[in-house]
């Protein structure tokens, strides 16, 4: 999996202009979390979906970022949490346990 580090309001603004062309995701990560540290081993021993921009954001360290997200994609703040955003819009969101991979790329295909 190639992160690129989302840690200012200026890269979710340059982020979700890009997703009109590239679809973008995002996982917001709590490096104290046991189920999130879980989650992000699984996702980094997969495949990376083709066509599709991986950002990562370590929410203890940009918590008002993830304030900032949650409020501008309209979507009820989890950890760990995968939000997949095409033309400006979260388009599915998944958190805990559930993330997967898989279920990323299908709904990546359909939206």
């Amino acid at each position: 999996m190639n992160w690129i580090p989302l840690t200012t309001e200026a890269q979710l603004e340059q982020l979700l202009v890009r997703s009109s062309e590239v679809p973008q995701v995002i996982f917001k990560h709590s490096t104290r979390c046991g189920t999130s540290s879980m989650v992000l081993s699984r996702l980094e021993r997969s495949a990376a979906p083709e066509g599709i921009e991986f950002h990562f954001l370590d929410l203890l360290a940009h918590r008002q970022l993830s304030n900032a997200i949650a409020e501008k994609l309209k979507v009820h703040h989890e950890s760990p949490q995968i939000l997949l955003i095409k033309n400006g819009e979260c388009v599915y969101d998944e958190s805990h346990m559930a993330i997967s991979i898989d279920d990323l790329s299908e709904q990546a295909a359909l939206n």
